[in-house]
This record gives C-alpha cells, sequence and structure tokens, in this order.
C-alpha cells in the first residue's frame, strides 16, 4: 500500500476505533472514533500498512478501526496529525485523509488474509480489548 510522503514524520499512532462507519460520506478531514492504543512504534506499524497487498474491493465500507498519524514532539509541528486510515477488513478497502493526502492515495485495496492485515487487525482488536 502506498503511503503519503510525510510518513516518515510519523513518531506516534493512535489506534481508533470507529464509532459511525456508516456515515463515512460526510467525513471530510477526520475519522470518527474513539482512541483505543497509542503505540509509539509507528514506523513499525507503518510498515505493516506499507505491505498491505492490493485486493479486489467489494462494496460495503464499514470501517472498524482508523489509524492517526501524528508528528513527534520534537518536529515543527509537534503533535500534528499528517494523515488518517480507515480499514474495512470486509470489503478490502483503506481510505485515506487528511492534507497530505493525494488523490492518487485517497482509496487503496488491501488483502484482509496477508499477514500484514492479519497481524494490523490483532493490535486492533488487542487495543480495544484493553480498554
Amino acid at each position: 500500500m502506498l503511503l503519503p510522503t510525510t510518513a516518515d514524520l510519523v513518531e506516534l499512532v493512535e489506534a481508533v476505533r470507529i464509532t459511525e462507519p456508516h456515515g463515512w460520506y460526510q467525513w471530510t478531514d477526520t475519522v470518527p472514533g474513539e482512541t483505543v492504543g497509542l503505540w509509539d512504534d509507528a514506523q513499525e506499524v507503518l510498515a505493516l500498512v506499507a505491505g498491505l497487498p492490493a485486493s479486489t474491493r467489494t462494496r460495503c465500507f464499514s470501517p472498524g478501526f482508523a489509524v492517526r498519524a501524528h508528528t513527534g514532539p520534537g518536529q515543527v509541528f509537534s503533535g500534528q496529525v499528517l494523515f488518517e486510515i480507515a480499514f474495512c477488513f470486509h470489503c478490502h478497502a483503506a481510505w485515506f485523509y487528511g492534507q497530505a493526502v493525494t488523490p492518487n492515495l485517497a482509496r487503496q485495496t488491501f488483502d484482509p488474509a496477508s499477514a500484514p492485515a492479519r497481524e494490523l487487525l490483532r493490535r486492533f482488536r488487542e487495543s480495544a480489548a484493553s480498554r
């Protein structure tokens, strides 16, 4: 999966449980949801996302989880959200939001049965269960 060019600035990833998945058509620049985890192994998480192989998209787009990619505390725009990615593990779609997102990145597919996808979903579920 392709990531925005600002991905190398990410130092913190916020794991989000999406609260209104059926309202996705109203989202403009942020994904609504409850923070279920803060992952400081941001580049490891983004490597999982970058390693997601493409798939064929189906139609539902009912995302359950998202990531918010933040800059680090020592950077010029400390704590700024660079981009967000909402994942639907049912229809194989990942939708990107944020100023760093170009049109060719905005809508992508991934194989939810791939090893990186299974690991990402495991992390999401583990974070949500520990809340």
